[in-house]
């Protein structure tokens, strides 16, 4: 891969603290004022490149790690130049987009990140192909197609813009495509292929009952609708939804079950930070499983995609309390970070930072049902948004230090 683990991961975790430090101008511009730089520009900017140079370069990372227990360094070195060729798109559409929005470069470094996305995934796809078999393996194949799905609603939102015919439900429509295949799809599977990947080197002999990877695998399409409920589906489109979303719920409850049944094999000799990590975001996971159960219902439906805020606290609660503490833990698990307190007390710092800010966009969300303001909320955010971000400043700093404190 030419650098390091650990170096790459230093990236990502540069990346992620630019990801905060756009969190934070959005925040100030809502509490304060800040006349520079437009709001949806920033927006854009900050979605964009928390998935592609946070969320998706960690996972690139993880799942190459995965590849080199089985191949050699030589088969390994095409990864660079993708490793590469991801960072450009990402600093691309994070300038571009804060810059401009929409427009020609930002979407030919958006182009350029579905390039990158193919390239991977066809790369990656071949050298599946050449592995024993391993739990790992269907999870990370689907990952890819789920990912390469997701890229049809970049490509769309891309035509509209350019071609500036923006109808509203089709705007809405293809982001909510796009966020689902990203999260439900590549981000959640990747994520338990490298999950199963240390339950199998813990104790060799695991194996995921099948119909956990089965239900989840057929439920994620048609679970895509679950965003679109506002539309007025069909009904026979909307119990096939229902169903989606119960199969999840199945899925994840029998996932649940077997890690209590193995437990004893699997449980760490000491908790750690790892553990209270996975813990934490299995327990944002589930809430997740249990918010899309409650959004099946018509009137609580329309209550969540009616409020802004209900709608942000839940795209962080996926990104930041399920994915962004998953990708922290592991990184720690493979020492892509430096196993120190400092490292630890740094980890605890983003992982309350994240939960307090999900409280109160929470409570920001449940104000917003009845229209009753909160006093200082805006400034709340825009505190804890900062504290996130010196987290996030105090863990890259230390992982340039050259010995353990």
């Amino acid at each position: 891969m030419g650098l390091s683990i650990r170096s790459w991961l230093k990236i990502s975790i540069l990346n992620f603290l630019l990801v905060s430090v756009l969190g934070i101008i959005m925040r100030y511009k809502i509490a304060f004022s800040f006349p520079f730089l437009k709001q949806k520009n920033l927006l854009h900017a900050h979605s964009h490149f928390a998935f592609s140079g946070w969320v998706t370069q960690t996972l690139f990372v993880l799942m190459i790690v995965f590849l080199s227990k089985f191949l050699s360094e030589e088969t390994l070195k095409k990864y660079r130049i993708i490793l590469i060729t991801n960072l450009i798109s990402a600093y691309g559409m994070l300038l571009a987009f804060t810059y401009q929005g929409y427009g020609a470069i930002s979407i030919t470094f958006s182009t350029l990140s579905v390039v990158v996305t193919f390239w991977f995934s066809y790369h990656y796809f071949m050298d599946l192909k050449k592995l024993p078999a391993h739990p790992s393996k269907p999870w990370f194949n689907a990952s890819l197609l789920f990912n390469i799905l997701s890229t049809a609603g970049v490509g769309f939102l891309a035509y509209m813009m350019m071609s500036r015919s923006v109808q509203q439900n089709w705007y809405l429509g293809s982001v909510y495509y796009y966020l689902h295949f990203q999260y439900n799809g590549w981000f959640f599977f990747a994520a338990m292929g490298i999950l199963l990947d240390w339950m199998k080197d813990k104790y060799p002999s695991f194996t995921l009952k099948p119909i956990i990877f089965q239900l989840f695998f057929f439920a994620c399409i048609p679970a895509y609708f679950l965003s679109t409920l506002w539309a007025n589906l069909p009904l026979w489109l909307y119990i096939i939804v229902v169903i989606a979303s119960v199969l999840q719920a199945v899925a994840w409850i029998i996932f649940l079950g077997q890690l209590k049944k193995d437990w004893r094999l699997l449980k760490p000799t000491q908790f750690n930070i790892v553990s209270l990590f996975m813990l934490l975001s299995g327990f944002a996971f589930s809430i997740k499983i249990l918010l899309q159960l409650g959004s099946t219902v018509p009137s609580i439906s329309q209550l969540a995609f009616g409020f802004r805020p209900i709608v942000i606290a839940y795209l962080h609660l996926i990104l930041l309390a399920v994915f962004s503490l998953f990708l922290l833990a592991f990184m720690y698990l493979k020492k892509g970070l430096i196993v120190s307190r400092n490292t630890q007390i740094a980890l605890i710092g983003i992982a309350i930072g994240v939960f307090v800010n999900e409280f109160v966009l929470l409570v920001q969300g449940v104000a917003s049902f009845s229209y009753t303001p909160i006093s200082y909320v805006n400034e709340a955010l825009f505190t804890v948004a900062v504290f996130i971000f010196t987290g996030i400043l105090y863990l890259l700093l230390i992982q340039f230090q050259n010995k353990k404190t």
